[in-house]
């Protein structure tokens, strides 16, 4: 797949999906969603405490925020496999690592990345076929959605914020859902960096780019609408004269998976087909 490490996966290798894993640590919200879709749930026994999907996540033990792990608590619950995302939760994994545990560290950034690992993740679980059968699902929809985008009589321009301090845009897989959406992002040439140091971008530059619409989703903390319009020189920007900045939660957007292809671009579709109608757009 090449899209986790820890573990490195070949298609060919047949899982016994009664032995392993039967325990499972699952940190990585997506995952746990998926888990949950896949109906096996009562593998895990652990999660993170932004995990609130489904809402029956709630009755499982928490055991980390996201950046730190209560690593005795995780051993009290016996795990044999510990599923972590991204180089955000690096010292988790090496921790883990260290202590013996057996851990799946997924990294998905793009569209192509994220089908790759839910199919790697069902297949893992002796569920390839219901994994294959969610992608097509996914697919399928988000094709409807691009069909009825091009509709639209003009695209918005579209600033997604990612973080407030300093300010982070450009992540690939919402950029992408962006345009399936119908919108235009305004700051295309980062989507390829991984990192989130390397999409720092200057509040000047948003204004230089003005966006039609601003997209916010702060991880783990409310979205300031007031906070994003009173910014100097924000009243130069499209968004900010015609009041069109909406905060995606973050659960429905961040989240490098089920929820992402399904609530969150739905809710960025029905906000941009909207700002596709309004006069204000052609105003601008």
């Amino acid at each position: 797949m090449g899209h986790c490490l820890k573990i490195k996966l070949d298609a060919s290798v047949i899982f016994d999906s009664q032995s392993f894993p039967r325990r499972i640590v699952c940190l990585s919200d997506e995952a746990v969603e998926l888990i949950y879709l896949l109906g096996e749930q009562h593998r895990i026994v652990g999660v993170s405490g932004f995990s609130v999907r489904p809402p029956e996540v709630r009755s499982k033990p928490r055991v980390s925020t996201f950046k730190d792990a209560n690593f005795d608590e995780i051993a009290r619950l016996d795990p044999d496999l510990l599923i972590t995302y991204s180089d955000v939760q690096a010292e988790i994994t090496r921790e883990a690592s260290l202590r013996g545990l057996t851990v799946l560290n997924c990294n998905q950034r793009s569209l192509a990345e994220i089908f790759d690992t839910i199919a790697m993740i069902s297949r893992i679980l002796g569920k390839g076929g219901e994994g294959d059968r969610l992608i097509a699902d996914y697919r399928s929809g988000l094709d409807q959605m691009e069909s009825a985008a091009k509709k639209f009589p003009r695209r918005p321009r579209v600033y997604f914020e990612e973080w407030n301090d300093p300010l982070i845009s450009g992540i690939e897989w919402v950029e992408e859902l962006i345009e399936i959406a119908g919108g235009e992002p305004v700051f295309p040439e980062l989507r390829a960096c991984r990192k989130a140091k390397d999409r720092v971008v200057s509040w000047d530059t948003v204004i230089e780019r003005n966006p039609d619409v601003i997209l916010a989703s702060w991880c783990g903390m409310k979205v300031k609408r007031e906070e994003i319009a009173g910014r100097p020189g924000a009243d130069q920007i499209t968004a900010v004269r015609s009041g069109k900045i909406y905060e995606i939660p973050s659960s429905l957007i961040l989240q490098p998976g089920p929820a992402a292809l399904t609530e969150g671009v739905r809710l960025i579709h029905e906000i941009l087909a909207k700002a596709s109608a309004s006069p204000d757009l052609y105003a601008s």
